[in-house]
């Protein structure tokens, strides 16, 4: 005789659930990155994309402001809690891996030999210890961003090739009543890009290496590199077309530009959406100018990489793995480009012809070649020690060897902190 049993609704759901493929079960996941408008839309839509392709699995997309992003990290990861994915700064690498926040990137699904084929040299900034720890969706340089009718009025002829004819261009430019400027002739941002631009633009252009080929000794404080800090903080004290940090409107210095209120700023390939969709004035982009001993094009190059947190396990690996494939491919690069701004992370891509003309992105895609990705142990700490010696000979009074020769000191014991450890 057959006998039926009758199980509970409950018991024949999970009966059914164990029946369906794996496949069919939903995961979510968690990707995390610091609030900046434009990328918090692109990644938006590529998780609309994404879950459009892979049904069973949902992306839950948080934010966090940038001063706070790495606390949040610190107190959620190693509690367990927090992203599956995470943007990263490269810099920032070191940290990461020694706090124990990342996994390395599997390479079965992310072969090196593949990465260093494929990306941009600088990419390999991401290889620490023999592995890859996180990719990006782009690359990015610096460049010099200006206001072509204010260069026009000043009878200048497109934007300034060379350092002596940017001092000359900013100079002419600047407006002040008394001792308060009305117009910037440039907008000085050490703590925005220009430490960037000292470490290895300037340096580089004096003709100095500011780190040894391990990146463990600290090289810059030389003559040269004390006549390159000392170029730089002239522009504030001599020139006077700026001053450190301070912009007319209580802005920041990107904003000051897109209000007309600096003539020039040097920014990033990052800064393109931001500028196009707020700026106020008729704007163009050029490499950065040349100068110094060298007389040659140096250039600072970086980026924001995603990768994986020890929490992902399991199903949520699997997860992470495919989105992380699928937002650094060749179409999630073409995207981001229109939409932020910045430049592909695969060669293939950043060698576009069409994109090496283009008259905003061209000038970022012609420095990638000559751009060096420093190799920061402890981000913040070293953009510091640049900064504080920028404000001691701006507003101390101290003197660019004096202030180099404690840069030098302090960044050094950084240096030496992070190596004694591993």
């Amino acid at each position: 005789m057959l006998r039926i049993t009758r199980l509970p609704g409950l018991a024949l759901m999970l009966v059914a659930l164990a029946l369906l493929p794996a496949a069919a079960q939903q995961v979510t996941i968690t990707y995390w990155q610091y609030e900046y408008a434009t990328k918090v839309e692109a990644i938006n839509t590529l998780i609309d994309q994404f879950e459009a392709e892979n049904p069973n699995i949902r992306v839950v997309h948080e934010t966090f402001p940038y001063d706070a992003y790495n606390q949040r990290v610190a107190a959620s990861v190693p509690a367990g809690r927090g992203p599956d994915v995470i943007n990263l700064f490269y810099g920032w690498l070191p940290l990461y891996i020694d706090s124990g926040y990342l996994q390395p990137l599997p390479e079965d699904t992310f072969p090196p030999e593949e990465i260093e084929r494929d990306f941009a040299p600088m990419v390999r900034a991401a290889k620490m210890d023999g592995r890859y720890w996180a990719l990006p969706t782009a690359v990015r340089t610096l460049a010099l961003f200006y206001n072509k009718d204010l260069l026009a009025e000043a009878g200048l002829d497109g934007p300034p090739k060379t350092w002596d004819a940017f001092l000359q261009a900013a100079e002419s430019l600047t407006r002040r009543s008394g001792n308060r400027f009305q117009r910037l002739g440039f907008g000085v941002a050490p703590t925005g890009q220009d430490h960037h631009l000292i470490r290895e633009v300037l340096f580089r252009q004096w003709g100095v290496t500011p780190y040894s080929e391990d990146g463990r000794r600290v090289t810059y404080d030389t003559p040269a590199g004390t006549e390159a800090l000392e170029f730089y903080t002239d522009w504030i004290t001599k020139q006077k077309i700026g001053v450190a940090n301070f912009f007319p409107g209580d802005s920041g210095y990107r904003e000051a530009f897109m209000q007309g209120l600096a003539a020039m700023i040097i920014d990033g390939s990052f800064a393109v959406g931001s500028i196009r969709n707020g700026a106020r004035v008729n704007w163009g982009v050029a490499e950065l100018p040349v100068g110094g001993p060298t007389n040659e094009r140096s250039n600072f190059g970086s980026f924001w990489a995603h990768g994986i947190t020890r929490n992902a396990r399991g199903a949520k690996l699997d997860a992470s793995i495919k989105f992380l494939k699928f937002i650094t491919s060749e179409s999630a690069m073409r995207y981001w480009l229109d939409t932020v701004g910045e430049i592909p992370a695969r060669a293939a891509l950043a060698q576009d012809p069409a994109l090496a003309s283009d008259p905003v992105f061209g000038p970022f895609v012609a420095s990638l070649p000559y751009a060096h990705a420093t190799f920061f142990v402890d981000e913040a700490g070293q953009r510091q020690v640049l900064v504080d010696a920028v404000n001691e000979v701006t507003l101390q009074g101290v003197a660019p060897e004096t202030a180099l020769e404690r840069a030098a000191q302090r960044e050094q014991q950084i240096l030496d902190d992070f190596w004694s450890k591993r």
